[in-house]
């Protein structure tokens, strides 16, 4: 059975609803594990967090915390412009009528007791220095950022009356933010509750704001197709506002919940977007309960359109198909079997679906089998392939083709199953049925050619290593050969022509130098030809560099130079200076690595 937000944790201070944060490491700033381990500890408290990761600039973070309504901003800075970075945001924040969010931050040492006293007295809310960390403990530091935060929250929440605020054509993104939270928080009345509600139903009746739902396992790509179809809808209708419900669940255990949906997002720097994170406040749902409302009040908002995306959803999973207009399903080709794809519901009611990530391996196969698969559902054999909606993308790859495509597909299926205006619903774009993969920046059978590379490099060090130890082994035992007096020790490098033979050898040391011929020949013999060559070829080469000139031949022309140079003070400096390596394997490892 599902549970309410009051029933998931049992702290006193989630009795009423979960606070907001956004949380974020400041520009130009690539640190994000401070900030992640922050957000996590933030999360554990019963919060709902939405993260934007780390080089995030002052706008980006207002903006996110303003539309989500957000009662506190947490921003790690090690970058040095702390000062003027929390400066501004209390400055932006108060511009846009949002001072009531409180603002906390962090930056290790960077950040010092004096310039912390500075940015307190400009209006940030706390600073936190690593004495605070060691006075306080990581837990109570974070319990204290969240009190703080509550206690400001609760001397404005007397003042929260917005859904009467929120009216004509253009969006006004504090109010709407309000008047979503007042939603989701059941702080409605019921006249108010009526008001929206009739004006819910009057706009879905006139059928000019579409409300397309996207759907699907988690990790398929769903934010970034969602930002994708956005920076489309945004070139190609310049004058359409379009408002984002993105779904993310709540953990059962503390509560809290991570709202990450906004930092796949590239489109919401534009003025006529709208994004607000919601967590499912129960168990075992995609969505949540006010979601509909939500919607309902969006629609009456002036926007032109309304996407919402869900949290990850199961095999059985289809609430989303009740809440919108039109339902997308977003999968990959990671679902097993073409059998498992019989027991996707949603395979059943979505009016399209998408397989993302096509550049990855067997995603044709995929392709097919989905096809195959939603024809079946329909009883729909005889439709050709590419009058079938199931669109290959890879939303990862800039201006992607398939994207481009599936827009242009979702215009013309929302204007016929809607029926929508058709001159106002047809994107002026001329796109075709084009393979995502053909424009791939890596494609897929050469995803691993660097790897292959570095794996080749290292094979060939490793060859050249074991090599060397042999080389190593061999002078030993012919340095030993030569140590005895060997009569029938040849020339360094070159095989015994017969070790067995005793000639000329004491009885007492026959048998041990012929074990010492054999264990040298055989060490030979585990040499691969390049490196005998390299080995042997070692003395001449050292010669030519060595030697006062130099010489080569050139189609039939011999060119000449000289291996020295002579300094002012008329000492002869050679131009290459050789290895002076006395140990064979040594010497195998200079030629065969740097040479």
């Amino acid at each position: 059975m599902s549970q309410t937000a009051e029933q998931l944790s049992s702290r006193p201070e989630a009795a009423d609803h979960p606070l907001r944060f956004v949380t974020a490491a400041s520009l130009f700033d690539g640190h994000d594990a401070a900030i992640n381990i922050m957000r996590r500890l933030i999360q554990g408290e019963g919060c709902e967090v939405v993260h934007l990761g780390h080089n995030r600039a002052v706008r980006d973070i207002v903006d996110a915390a303003i539309q989500e309504d957000a009662d506190g901003i947490a921003v790690s800075s090690y970058q040095g412009g702390h000062n003027e970075f929390f400066r501004y945001m209390v400055e932006m924040l108060a511009e846009r009528g949002a001072s009531h969010i409180r603002v906390f931050g962090g930056g290790g040492g960077t950040i010092t007791p004096d310039e912390i006293r500075v940015l307190h007295e400009v209006g940030v809310e706390r600073i936190y220095h690593p004495d605070d960390g060691m006075q306080m403990g990581l837990k109570e530091m974070i319990e204290d950022l969240v009190e703080r935060t509550r206690k400001a929250r609760a001397a404005r929440q007397a003042d929260d009356a917005p859904i009467r605020a929120v009216s004509g054509t253009a969006p006004q993104h504090v109010e709407i933010a309000r008047a979503l939270s007042a939603i989701e928080n059941g702080r409605l009345t019921e006249h108010e509750t009526a008001q929206l509600q009739k004006r819910a139903s009057a706009t879905a009746s006139d059928g000019g704001v579409p409300v397309v739902g996207l759907t699907g396992t988690g990790g398929a790509g769903k934010s970034s197709v969602t930002d994708e179809l956005v920076n489309r809808f945004l070139q190609y209708f310049p004058d359409m506002q379009i408002a984002i419900l993105a779904v993310d669940p709540t953990r059962r255990r503390t509560g809290g919940a991570l709202l990450g949906d906004r930092i796949r997002m590239n489109t919401l720097r534009s003025e006529r977007v709208y994004m607000r994170s919601m967590a499912t406040r129960r168990e075992h749902l995609a969505t949540s309960g006010v979601l509909q409302q939500c919607i309902g009040f969006l629609r009456a908002s002036g926007f032109g359109l309304v996407l919402v995306e869900t949290a990850g959803i199961g095999q059985a999973d289809t609430e989303i198909v009740d809440l919108v207009d039109f339902p997308v399903y977003v999968m990959t080709s990671d679902y097993g079997a073409a059998s498992q794809l019989e027991k996707i519901d949603m395979l059943d009611y979505a009016e399209m679906v998408i397989l993302n990530k096509y550049e990855k391996r067997g995603a044709e196969d995929a392709l097919r089998d989905i096809r195959k698969q939603w024809k079946r559902n329909r009883l729909e054999f005889d439709l050709d392939d590419d009058r079938v909606p199931v669109y290959p993308t890879i939303a990862s790859q800039f201006n992607d083709p398939g994207v481009t495509w599936m827009f242009a597909n979702l215009c013309r299926l929302l204007r016929d199953s809607l029926a929508l205006d058709g001159q106002a619903w047809t994107p002026a774009i001329e796109a075709t049925a084009e393979e995502p993969r053909s424009t791939a920046l890596i494609p897929g059978n050469r995803q691993r050619y660097l790897a292959e590379i570095a794996e080749q490099g290292r094979s060939a060090n490793q060859r050249v290593e074991s090599q060397a130890e042999i080389a190593s082994s061999a002078q030993s035992l012919y340095n030993a050969l030569a140590e005895l007096g060997d009569p029938a020790l040849p020339e360094p490098l070159q095989r015994f022509g017969d070790a067995r033979d005793t000639a000329g050898l004491s009885e007492g040391m026959g048998a041990a130098v012929v074990q010492l011929r054999q264990a040298y020949d055989d060490k030979l013999g585990a040499l691969d030809g390049e490196s005998l060559d390299l080995l042997r070829g070692w003395p001449k080469k050292l010669e030519g560099i060595t030697a006062e000139t130099y010489s080569y031949s050139v189609r039939g022309r011999e060119i000449t130079g000289n291996n020295y140079r002579e300094s002012l003070s008329g000492n002869e400096i050679p131009k290459i200076a050789p290895a002076q390596y006395r140990d064979w394997g040594d010497r195998l490892k200079y030629l065969g690595k740097e040479n």
